[in-house]
């Protein structure tokens, strides 16, 4: 009695087509339909959260050109002209010019401090190695998570026992101490992936650390100079409790107070356009500063990420 067996089919020729089945192609529409539904939902939410960013700084700037009237009469419509006498009122007669010019000089003088002590500390902490190296870095990181409001009462009688109480130069240095442990923590995990062949060939051509430093490392550390630059500026910029503990001085007040000292004179008197617009222009320079510098921030962020 034969038995019947089943032919074994002859193996596929070089070049014959495989399956769609048998190939490692088999689960990509699968991946890709995910891939396409979460693309589709990272998108609708950053959609959703521009929108919600940009609406009220839009409503912000329409209304800055609203008289009055037409603030509570209409608020979502457009304005019927451009009241650029809002802006005018805001920059003359509620002090607006003076609230820049002083909020320049200190935010300018402690972003310039904290960005050189700062690049300083953090080379030194990423490319030596000395007793209490750790020690001094977990210093500044503590500082970090240290509560400003624990150290009001303290920092304002030490403010004032140096004399620098109501002082421009007095909150310079307040500003300059308050963001260096940031500044820190950022830029030393940025020194740390620079190469160290660049600072070593300068070192055997005879440069000093001090040359070294100023004019080999740190251009290199631009975009992180920058990202930092960026944050400390924002928090600076907007800084309201420390101003308000250590600068009682009505003709040395900061944007911050100017805006509030403007939002409760403002709202008795009932000038709500002057007083959008004085919320404009305290804006419009931190919205140009990151339009401009956007980039480098980005590249300051992922630098330590692609070495």
């Amino acid at each position: 009695m034969k038995t019947t067996e089943t032919p074994v089919p002859p193996p596929a020729a070089s070049g014959a087509p495989v399956g769609k089945a048998d190939g490692p192609s088999a689960g990509r529409p699968e991946r890709k339909k995910e891939g396409h539904v979460l693309n589709a939902f990272s998108h609708g939410f950053l959609i959703l959260w521009a929108v919600m960013v940009v609406l009220p700084l839009l409503w912000a700037v329409m209304t800055s050109f609203k008289d009055d009237r037409s603030i509570f009469s209409s608020p979502w419509s457009l304005p019927d002209r451009l009241h650029f006498d809002n802006w005018s009122r805001a920059w003359t007669q509620a002090n607006m010019s003076d609230y820049f010019l002083n909020t320049i000089l200190v935010v300018g003088g402690s972003l310039i401090g904290t960005l050189v002590l700062g690049s300083m500390a953090a080379y030194v902490l990423a490319r030596f190695d000395f007793p209490g190296n750790r020690f001094i870095y977990y210093l500044f990181i503590g500082g970090m998570s240290f509560p400003i409001m624990l150290a009001l009462v303290p920092l304002f009688y030490v403010v004032n026992n140096m004399g620098l109480l109501n002082t421009i130069h007095g909150l310079i240095l307040v500003y300059i101490a308050y963001s260096l442990p940031f500044t820190v923590f950022f830029l030393t995990a940025f020194f740390r992936t620079l190469p160290t062949s660049v600072a070593e060939a300068a070192f055997v051509d005879g440069a000093s650390h001090s040359r070294t430093f100023f004019q080999i490392m740190l251009p290199m550390a631009k975009p992180g100079l920058i990202s930092v630059g960026i944050f400390n500026f924002l928090g600076q910029w907007n800084q309201y409790m420390l101003p308000t503990v250590l600068n009682t001085d009505p003709d040395k007040r900061v944007l911050t107070q100017g805006l509030v000292q403007l939002a409760v004179s403002q709202g008795y008197k009932g000038d709500w356009s002057g007083l959008f617009a004085g919320l404009v222009m305290a804006m419009l320079p931190v919205l140009a500063a990151y339009i401009v510098f956007q980039r480098q921030v980005v590249q300051g962020l992922t630098a330590g990420a692609l070495k």
